[in-house]
């Protein structure tokens, strides 16, 4: 079972976010950041990343690791900032099932032409 929250928003789509390291956050780093919608963190990042790069690669390796640390945590931060409130905790084999369950304990978030 995966653990994902529940970040929700007034007249927006829910959006699930995965608890734990992210793989792919430590590949693509600021890039995962930029195509997840963490603009500012992701933009910070590619910088600081160019910077690393020339001027010390082993702490290239060293962001690279934290970003797979604490890249769901920066996208909740992201998330808070736009106005979306962490509301639920939810568990499931993945983020369809996950989602599922969210719907199951808030019906009102079905669209209306679905409920």
């Amino acid at each position: 079972m995966r653990i994902y929250t529940a970040h929700l928003a007034d007249r927006r789509p829910p959006v699930l976010v995965r608890e734990g390291f992210s793989v792919w956050a430590l590949i693509f780093g600021p890039l995962w950041l930029l195509a997840r919608g963490a603009w500012i963190a992701g933009a910070l990042s590619l910088c600081l990343s160019v910077v690393l790069a020339l001027l010390a690669p082993l702490a290239l390796a060293a962001l690279a690791w934290l970003h797979g640390l604490f890249g769901n945590d920066i996208l909740r931060l992201t998330l808070a900032l736009h106005g979306y409130r962490e509301e639920h905790v939810l568990a499931g084999r993945d983020e369809d099932a996950a989602f599922g369950r969210l719907l199951a304990a808030r019906p009102d978030l079905l669209p209306d032409r679905l409920a």
